[in-house]
């Protein structure tokens, strides 16, 4: 079975090898037909502390790392540059 990958921005770094990334959907309401977004919370593993709070990254599911940890991030999805990564890059 092909393991899922999703999309989201990373909303906290604060802990050792890990990340907070914030998955959000549109979703249709079932009676009323309008778009609502939801949105969930995911711990995901990142070795080497590489990745920062607001950045956009792409999360795979994984076998338990911890409690809370089933998922590890793959790679940074570059939607827009920031001005710091425009001049660090050239």
């Amino acid at each position: 079975m092909p393991k899922r990958v999703l999309t989201g921005v990373i909303v906290s770094d604060k802990t050792d090898k890990t990340v907070v990334v914030n998955v959000e959907r549109k979703v249709k309401h079932p009676l009323y037909g309008k778009i609502i977004r939801r949105s969930k919370k995911y711990h995901a593993h990142d070795e080497a502390n590489e990745y920062k709070a607001g950045e956009t990254v792409r999360i795979e599911e994984t076998a338990p790392i911890s409690k809370l940890k089933t998922w590890k991030v793959v790679e940074r999805v570059d939607t827009h540059m920031t001005p710091e990564r425009a001049s660090a890059e050239g």
